[in-house]
């Protein structure tokens, strides 16, 4: 049963529940159903493709006239063999690459892009995230504005094609701002 539906479930039973409750016990049930419903996004956010689990795929937000922007995605192999992120595309960007930052032999951070695509070990997790493996969107065709959401395509060597919707999210340094473990 996916988390959507149990949240659901959930809330419905809430629900119910607050009509049999006497007026103080009914506020705080009713404020519980409101967390629930403001977790339903985030526990929904989550994309699979055989063995691969995807956590929330998201953006950070774009000035305006900006050509390029960046995504970040969590990719769990729950496999036992190895696959390899291979492509990306969106509705947002004329082109789509894999890049990773890395600091050079001088001790300079370079960003490159992955031309073998970014190899996801079995039984492992691999985060594209600030400052280190990304997805990096060029030829933008709008901004990307903080609650946002665009489609887009992760294409992997054995687990094929995995269509995905990044949300755009206000960031810090380390990720999303909203403070969840992605």
């Amino acid at each position: 049963m996916s988390s959507r539906i149990v949240l659901l479930t959930v809330f419905s039973v809430v629900l119910r529940q607050i009509g049999k409750l006497r007026a103080s016990s009914a506020l705080c049930a009713a404020a519980a159903a409101l967390i629930l419903l403001a977790m339903l996004p985030a526990q929904a956010h989550d994309f699979k493709a055989g063995s691969l689990h995807l956590d929330h795929p998201w953006a950070r937000p774009t000035p305006a006239g900006a050509k390029v922007g960046a995504g970040y995605v969590s990719i769990r192999n729950t496999g036992k063999v190895a696959d390899r992120l291979v492509a990306a595309s969106t509705d947002v960007a004329g082109k789509t690459e894999i890049h990773e930052v890395a600091v050079d032999a001088q001790g300079v951070m370079r960003m490159r892009a992955l031309a073998k695509g970014l190899p996801i070990p079995a039984g492992a997790t691999v985060a594209l995230k600030p400052s280190a493996y990304h997805l990096m969107f060029m030829d933008l065709k709008r901004p990307l504005k903080v609650g946002d959401t665009f489609s887009g395509v992760l294409a992997f060597e054995r687990g094929g094609k995995v269509k995905v919707e990044f949300v755009v999210e206000a960031t810090s340094s380390a990720g999303p701002a909203h403070g969840s473990k992605h």
